[in-house]
């Protein structure tokens, strides 16, 4: 019975950008070219943008000539030696891609027209099984002989290298997966069963579109959208208008802001008053300038306003009382991956007497994910945001531009959780929080008819008496 394979695409797929600036600097490193190309720098930044052009390429298809009276030996050197350096721009969601192919007993190969004796090394230390590549021709001193061996892998020569080696090794293209960015790829993408446009280039997005083919970034999660050309995670570019200047119908008063890393895993932890706090951890995060991963209810993503904006931000739907484990999973890998996550322990926001508890309860979602990951928590103390959005209204008080209320943020130190068991670790989440809160949150008070009106949704229908308590929850 035939097998079936995962082929990779390299530069801008595979990889973060292109692999020739760190190949270029390994060779002249290693004796094996004395200067850079002119203009060598320029072109990568193009290629950087907007992928693979002609005149690119036909530089490519002379490097075979430009090799003559090399030696293989050192070029094979020095392309072992940046490897390492070559596998760091191998984003975590393109590994996670990689071990699920492994997982499912497919065969992992690497297409790409980079020449195989700068690429194999690579392969090898992702645990590839196989090479599809470029070879130059060798003399038998072991320098290059200035030709190319066998097909110039790109466009319909990489589909015929590719056919060639699944009929040797007796792999069903129909049954396999492709990965590429190019739409000089076209003829290996539209000969596999399962094609991905990864990162595509303009073309190749508008065919992926017209053909439905899944279009992932393996930098950003899955469902996370990216700006053509400019290469721009959206969220950036809506990171920049959430700012307090777009925003007048509510003032802003946030501080320690800095205690958000500047890199690196994180999960930020804050309380629930309103469906504004999402807004309100955008603006904080902004001024951080890292983009982040939200977890809220279905609710929150189906809310007018908020859940467009939840959703670009990358956020991750979690349907309570399904007992799925998947919104903590893909969280983990978000985590895994360096990011940024936020989720708000208590679940949602408390109806009725329960939202004047100035005792906080959690559930345990996000002391799971901290267990799990060994990623800092970082508090964030949230206050003033039911002013703006109180839990009884649909949607915002958006006229309110002459006397905004004033939402309070307050960013706590990065803490790591040591807890064996989430129910602790969960009350040191909330306790971290709660002293972020100001002096009025402590302080246990009776509400007045219209402040419990205004803590129950719209078209509340249960029992007020079962809402004098927030329980804490397992999920």
């Amino acid at each position: 019975m035939a097998r079936s394979a995962a082929i990779f695409d390299l530069d801008r797929t595979l990889l973060v950008g292109a692999s020739g600036p760190l190949l270029s600097e390994a060779m002249r490193a290693a004796g094996v070219m004395s200067r850079s190309v002119p203009g060598e720098k320029f072109l990568y930044e193009i290629f950087n943008r907007i992928g693979e052009t002609l005149p690119s390429m036909a530089l490519a298809r002379q490097g075979a000539a430009l090799a003559k009276g090399r030696s293989r030996a050192m070029v094979q050197n020095a392309a072992a030696t940046v490897a390492p350096r070559l596998a760091e721009l191998v984003p975590s969601y393109a590994r996670r891609e990689i071990a699920e192919h492994r997982a499912a007993g497919r065969l992992l190969v690497m297409a790409t027209t980079t020449p195989d004796d700068l690429i194999r090394p690579l392969a090898e230390l992702l645990g590839f099984d196989d090479v599809v590549a470029t070879r130059y021709g060798v003399d038998d001193d072991g320098t290059y002989d200035g030709r190319i061996d066998g097909e110039f892998v790109w466009n319909t020569g990489k589909l015929v290298a590719v056919s060639a080696w699944a009929s040797a090794n007796d792999v069903d293209l129909a049954s396999s997966h492709a990965y590429s960015d190019s739409v000089y790829d076209l003829p290996l993408l539209s000969a596999v069963g399962h094609p991905t446009a990864v990162n595509p280039d303009p073309r190749l997005a508008v065919v992926a579109a017209t053909r439905r083919w899944p279009v992932v970034h393996f930098d950003v999660p899955l469902g996370v959208a990216k700006v053509p050309v400019v290469n721009m995670e959206l969220q950036r570019l809506l990171l920049e208008l959430a700012r307090p200047a777009f925003i007048p119908f509510a003032r802003f008063d946030i501080a320690g802001e800095e205690n958000i890393p500047d890199d690196g895993p994180a999960i930020l932890c804050g309380n629930h008053r309103s469906y504004f706090d999402v807004f309100a951890v955008a603006v904080t995060v902004a001024r951080a300038g890292r983009p982040v991963r939200f977890l809220g209810k279905k609710e929150v993503f189906d809310a007018p306003l908020i859940g467009q904006l939840a959703t670009a931000l990358g956020g991750i739907r979690v349907e309570r009382g399904t007992g799925s484990d998947e919104p903590i999973e893909l969280a983990a890998d978000a985590l895994r991956a360096g990011e940024l996550v936020a989720i708000m322990p208590e679940g949602t926001i408390p109806r009725g007497p329960a939202f004047f508890d100035p005792v906080l309860k959690g559930r345990w979602g996000a002391a799971r994910l901290a267990m799990l990951t060994k990623a800092p928590v970082v508090p964030v103390g949230l206050w003033g945001t039911e002013k703006v959005w109180p839990r009884s209204s649909r949607i915002p008080n958006l006229l309110n531009v002459t006397n905004p209320p004033t939402v309070r943020v307050r960013v706590g130190a990065p803490f790591a959780l040591r807890h064996k068991t989430p129910d602790p670790a969960t009350k040191k989440i909330m306790k971290e929080i709660m002293n972020l809160l100001p002096d009025e949150a402590r302080v246990r008070r009776t509400p007045t008819e219209a402040e419990l009106r205004l803590a129950y949704p719209a078209g509340y229908t249960g029992d007020p008496g079962k809402e004098t308590t927030r329980r804490p929850g397992t999920d």
